[in-house]
């Protein structure tokens, strides 16, 4: 019998992003292994009730869920107040929440710059920000769900692939500036999980997907649980690293 996993026993994350998805999968790993958890959502209030109810149904009282439009930068504190005012403290804080749409060249409108740099970039800077206080005094981490395409660009998505770089170098700065108190560390998904709205199943649509898995040098798609696998690694056993962005992608990185 395999022994269950306390190693975060008494440890409270802050997931954004983390009703559905890739979020919803840290989220279930991270409570797994004892985290009480804050569950970030802005639009998904149901699927965040769903998984608080569950998960609560298992430890009672261990999922909170808060609703906020994280690009209305004033409220990000607010985030990071609740949390500790519900479980006393914030160890670690997972910025997963990211928009994901094609701009192509010719196409790209301000509104589109401001929502990708926002979302995947100027709101883990300023959560971030946000919560080092915080963390300072548990000395937590930051864990940022960053994406292989942060270093080569995915052809149509140029606004999405430079704010994931920018996520990328801001994953080693703040490791920089927030050491040693506080680690940073980024996990670099690959093909885990098809975007929503790019699996219906069109001939175009299934001829993409086989190409991307082909690339992959273990031929086959991941999972979002390879991710909160790995997310649980870097939160409960991995204190000497920081700095660190790893990729999950079934070496599709290493055979581009």
């Amino acid at each position: 019998m395999q022994e269950r996993d306390t190693s975060l026993t008494g440890k409270t994350v802050l997931i954004t992003g983390g009703a559905r998805r890739v979020g919803a999968a840290i989220a279930r790993e991270l409570h797994g292994a004892g985290a009480n958890l804050v569950v970030h959502y802005r639009k998904s209030e149901q699927a965040a009730a769903a998984l608080a109810a569950d998960l609560n149904g298992v430890r009672a009282n261990s999922v909170a869920i808060i609703q906020a439009n994280l690009l209305e930068l004033e409220k990000l504190p607010a985030l990071i107040e609740f949390t500790v005012r519900t479980f006393g403290a914030l160890d670690v804080l997972v910025n997963n929440a990211s928009t994901f749409y094609a701009t192509r060249i010719g196409e790209i409108t301000p509104a589109a710059w401001d929502d990708l740099l926002g979302s995947n970039l100027k709101v883990p800077t300023f959560l971030a920000q946000a919560a080092t206080t915080a963390l300072r005094e548990s000395s937590g981490l930051i864990l940022n769900i960053i994406d292989i395409h942060a270093l080569r660009p995915l052809r149509n998505y140029t606004v999405y692939c430079t704010a994931k770089a920018g996520l990328h170098m801001l994953t080693r700065s703040l490791a920089k500036e927030l050491g040693p108190e506080i680690r940073v560390n980024g996990i670099s998904p690959g093909p885990v999980l098809w975007p929503e709205g790019a699996g219906g199943g069109t001939p175009d649509e299934k001829r993409t997907r086989d190409k991307i898995v082909e690339r992959t040098i273990l031929k086959r798609m991941g999972a979002p649980s390879d991710i909160a696998r790995t997310a649980l690694f870097f939160a409960g056993h991995a204190p000497f690293i920081t700095g660190q962005i790893l990729a999950v992608d079934g070496g599709r990185s290493v055979a581009w």
